[in-house]
C-alpha cells in the first residue's frame, strides 16, 4: 500500500490514518533523520481537528522511541512549521493536518531541516522502513538513548515576525477594512493577530475551532458567508485560508470571490514592476488558464508549469532560479520569505499590492480575462491508470480536435478523478465535459 500522496500521508483518521500507523510512520522518519542528524530535535505542530490529539501523542511516541527529542507547540499553520524547523534549527519538522479535507480526515506531512518539503525519493526511503519490522524493532532506543518530548506555546511571536518581515516597512494597513475566515482552524490566533497588528481593521469569521468544525462550510473551500459579510461591512477585502492556512481564497469588495490565476498574474507583475521578481518569470501548474501565460508573455515574463502540489511549484522555481510562484487553487509560495504555500504571507502582499495601486480589488486583482475553464471531480472506486482505459486515448483525440485543452488526473489526496477542460468555445467545451464525465464514470464506477 503506498503511503505517501501529493502532500504526506493523508487518510481518515482511526482507520486508515491509525494511532499506530502514525506511530510507525513517525519511528521511520525519525530512523531517517537520524542518519543526518544535528540537534536530535524535530518540530511537531497540528491544526484543529480532534484526531489532532490521538496523531500527535502516536507521533511523539514514535520518534521517542528511536532516541528523538520532541518540540510540541499546538495548532499553528503548516507554512509556520516550515519556517520554524528552520528558525529553530531542528532536524524536522513535521505538522498534523488534513488541509482542506473535512474534519475526519487527517494527515502528516514532513519538513527537512531547512523548512522544504521532501522529495518523493525521501519519501520512498521512509515508506520502506514503515514496513520494515526488523529495522523499526532494532532503531528502538533504550535507557538514556530514549528522546523527550515537551511544548512551547509562545512561538507565535517568530512567525509573526516572519510575516512582516514579508510586509514592506512602508506600508500600514491603517484605514483598511478586511473580513478574515480561518476556516476554524490552524490560522484562527495568528491570522487576526498579524492584521490587526499592521492597523487593519478586521471583522473574523469561523475561528472558533471545537475539533470538529474545521473547513465546515467555511473557508477557502466555502466562500458564502465571507463573500456576504465583505457586502455587509463593505470591506475593502475579503480573506478566507484553509485548514492549515497554507492556502488563499480572496474576495473583491464587491464579494466577488478572485480567480487564483488572476492573482497569480497581478502579484507576478506588481513584484515585476517593484524590482522584487526574480528569474524574469513566475511558476505555476499545469491546472492554470492559457490567459495567465498569455499575460506574462505580453509583459516581457515567461510562465513556466510544473505538476500539481507546492512542493513541484518550489522545484521548478529552484529549477529556474525563480522566486514567486503557486497555484490556481490559492497556494502562492514567495520564495523570499517562505519554503511553501503562505495563505497569510500570500495575504500581506495582495494588501500590499492594494495600498500601492490605491486601486480597488475588484479591478487590480483582475489584470486579464480568463479563457472558459471547467472542473469536474467524479469519485471513483478505483484509481485504474488512465493509460489502461479502454477508449480513453480515441477520446481525447476527438476532444482535442476542438480545440479544447485538457488535463485529467487523479487526486493525489482523495479517491476522485479531475476533469480540467478549457476552450474559448463555453458551449462546446461544456458539451464535451457532459461526454467525458459519462465515459469516466462507466470506465471506472461501472
Amino acid at each position: 500500500m503506498k503511503l505517501f500522496g501529493t502532500d504526506g500521508v493523508r487518510g481518515e483518521a482511526g482507520s486508515f490514518l491509525s494511532a499506530e500507523l502514525a506511530m510507525r510512520v513517525a519511528m521511520a522518519a525519525g530512523i531517517y533523520f537520524k542518519d543526518h542528524a544535528k540537534t536530535k530535535r524535530i518540530l511537531l505542530g497540528k491544526d484543529t481537528r480532534k484526531s489532532g490529539y490521538m496523531i500527535e501523542n502516536a507521533i511523539v511516541s514514535g520518534l521517542t522511541a528511536v532516541g528523538y527529542d520532541v518540540i510540541q507547540i499546538g495548532p499553528m499553520p503548516t507554512p509556520a512549521i516550515a519556517f520554524l524547523t528552520e528558525n529553530m534549527r531542528c532536524d524536522a519538522g513535521i505538522m498534523i493536518s488534513a488541509s482542506h479535507n473535512p474534519f475526519e480526515d487527517n494527515g502528516i506531512k514532513f519538513f527537512d531541516a531547512h523548512g522544504n518539503k521532501l522529495s518523493e525519493e525521501i519519501e520512498a526511503k521512509i515508506e520502506a522502513i514503515v514496513y520494515d519490522a526488523t529495522r523499526l524493532k532494532e532503531a528502538q532506543a533504550t535507557g538514556q538513548q530514549i528522546g523527550a518530548a515537551k511544548r512551547i506555546d509562545d512561538v507565535i511571536g517568530r512567525y509573526i515576525v516572519q510575516l512582516k518581515n514579508s510586509f514592506s516597512s512602508d506600508l500600514t494597513l491603517q484605514g483598511m477594512r478586511i473580513v478574515l475566515d480561518t476556516a476554524n482552524g490552524a490560522g484562527y490566533k495568528v491570522g487576526p493577530t498579524v492584521l490587526e497588528e499592521l492597523g487593519a481593521e478586521v471583522i473574523v469569521l469561523h475561528d472558533k475551532p471545537n475539533g470538529f468544525n474545521i473547513n465546515e462550510d467555511c473557508g477557502a473551500l466555502h466562500t458564502k458567508d465571507l463573500r456576504e459579510a465583505v457586502k455587509k461591512y463593505r470591506a475593502d477585502i475579503g480573506l478566507a485560508l484553509d485548514g492549515d492556512a497554507d492556502r488563499l481564497i480572496v474576495v473583491d469588495e464587491n464579494g466577488d470571490e478572485v480567480d487564483g490565476d488572476q492573482i497569480l498574474g497581478a502579484l507576478g507583475l506588481f513584484l515585476h514592476r517593484e524590482g522584487k521578481l526574480k528569474g524574469n518569470g513566475i511558476v505555476a501548474t499545469v491546472m492554470s488558464n492559457q490567459a495567465l501565460e498569455d499575460f506574462m508573455i505580453t509583459h516581457g515574463l515567461a510562465l513556466h508549469r510544473a505538476n500539481v502540489g507546492d512542493k513541484y511549484v518550489l522545484e521548478r522555481m529552484r529549477e529556474h532560479g525563480i522566486n514567486f510562484g503557486g497555484e490556481q487553487s490559492g497556494h502562492i509560495v514567495l520564495h523570499d520569505f517562505a519554503k511553501t504555500g503562505d495563505g497569510l504571507m500570500s495575504a500581506l502582499q495582495i494588501l500590499a499590492l492594494l495600498l500601492t495601486s490605491k486601486t480597488k480589488a475588484s479591478k487590480v486583482l483582475r489584470p486579464f480575462e480568463l479563457y472558459p475553464q471547467k472542473l469536474v471531480n467524479i469519485k471513483v472506486k478505483i484509481k485504474k491508470p488512465l493509460e489502461q482505459i479502454e477508449g480513453l486515448e480515441e477520446e481525447l483525440k476527438k476532444t482535442d480536435a476542438l480545440h479544447i485543452r485538457h488535463l485529467i488526473r487523479y487526486s493525489g489526496t482523495e479517491h476522485k478523478l479531475r476533469i480540467l477542460l478549457e476552450g474559448k468555445d463555453a458551449k462546446a467545451m461544456e458539451k464535451e465535459m457532459e461526454h467525458l464525465v459519462k465515459f469516466f464514470e462507466s470506465a471506472l464506477n461501472a
